[in-house]
């Protein structure tokens, strides 16, 4: 019996530390952006059938992501986090302090956020001042002072737009797509309205405080990490509108179709070419403590910036994703096989 409890307290010993990580999870454990999920899980398909054992992919968001990757090292921590966004310096801070210290940044290609709504609704040619409008917490009046937002139909904000309800499904504030929105759209759809380009010159802080805050009345509803859940909820409501990455309109174009932004339609040549404003990198952070430690993660590292999956015509751009130009991916490559840490001083 002593022995018994002997080999329990070690065992749990080891996953405490996990200094016996590979003893005690033979599986790679991915976590993170809803966006990044469909990429990761094809390279994971692809990863198995060579022979492997197929990781563990979980839609947790870019946020609650970062926050698993970086509580520690050893098998009860993700080896790799996905990310619509890059990490935050506050994040590289908390995984320094949690022991997570050698971590390896991967910059798989791009990706466009889309304003979407069923193939059965009304077409829908946005700019992102209108969006603003229709989104924020706050708004001029036409005085220029700030109102609790009073737009009820998308024609109240502009006559040209459909006499139907503002109901904007989009990701909750976990979300690095919720970020990315944000930063490409509700910010610069602020800085279009004079009063609150004036009011970025007067009192920064305010500025930030109307573009960052979304209303709360019904007409943003966050709708989770689950982008096809959306999709569902759009096909079944007409008059309603989604906000999620490119590759979940590219894979569901028979059932919705995307909104033109500021007069330029969502497709991967107008992301590729830098024309469609609306579009951000995707990430893949590793691990680099659980390399030899959780069997397999150096080689799928090497599969996930293979040529036959981030190049141009990989399999991930059939899923969506738009590849980066040929001598960043060769950057890439290189930082992998070297193993190559992020630093404070990568511009964090």
């Amino acid at each position: 019996m002593n022995k018994t409890f002997l080999l329990a307290g070690l065992c749990a010993a080891a996953l405490a530390t996990g200094g016996t990580a590979a003893s005690a999870r033979d599986q790679i454990r991915i976590v993170g952006s809803s966006t990044v999920y469909p990429f990761t899980t094809a390279v994971a398909e692809q990863f198995g059938k060579a022979g492997n054992k197929a990781p563990v992919v979980e839609s947790t968001g870019t946020g609650g992501g970062m926050k698993l990757f970086c509580a520690g090292v050893g098998a009860q921590h993700p080896d790799a986090s996905n990310a619509s966004r890059r990490i935050t310096k506050r994040e590289f801070e908390d995984c320094k302090t949690n022991g997570v210290t050698d971590v390896i940044e991967t910059k798989i290609g791009f990706d466009g956020l889309t304003v979407a709504n069923s193939k059965s609704g009304p077409d829908l040619k946005l700019t992102k001042e209108q969006i603003f409008l229709a989104l924020a917490k706050n708004v001029p009046n036409a005085e220029g002072k700030l109102v609790p937002n009073p737009y009820k139909n998308w024609s109240d904000i502009n006559a040209a737009l459909p006499n139907i309800k503002i109901e904007v499904l989009g990701p909750p504030p976990s979300s690095g797509t919720r970020d990315s929105f944000h930063e490409l759209v509700m910010e610069p759809g602020a800085e279009a309205i004079p009063a609150l380009k004036a009011l970025k010159a007067a009192d920064r802080k305010a500025f930030d405080t109307a573009w960052k805050q979304l209303r709360e009345d019904g007409g943003y509803v966050e709708a989770g990490e689950n982008d096809n859940l959306i999709v569902q909820k759009l096909v079944a409501n007409p008059a309603s509108v989604g906000v999620f990455g490119f590759s979940f309109l590219e894979e569901n174009t028979a059932k919705i179709k995307g909104a033109t932004i500021n007069g330029i339609s969502p497709t991967f040549e107008n992301i590729a070419s830098g024309t469609y404003t609306v579009a951000r990198p995707l990430f893949i952070y590793f691990k680099k403590q659980h390399v030899g430690v959780i069997p397999g993660l150096d080689k799928f590292m090497v599969e996930f910036v293979s040529d036959r999956a981030i190049g141009e015509d990989g399999y991930l751009s059939r899923k969506g994703l738009v590849a980066l130009p040929k001598a960043d991916v060769a950057k890439v490559r290189a930082d992998i096989q070297a193993q190559r840490i992020l630093t404070s001083e990568a511009g964090l």
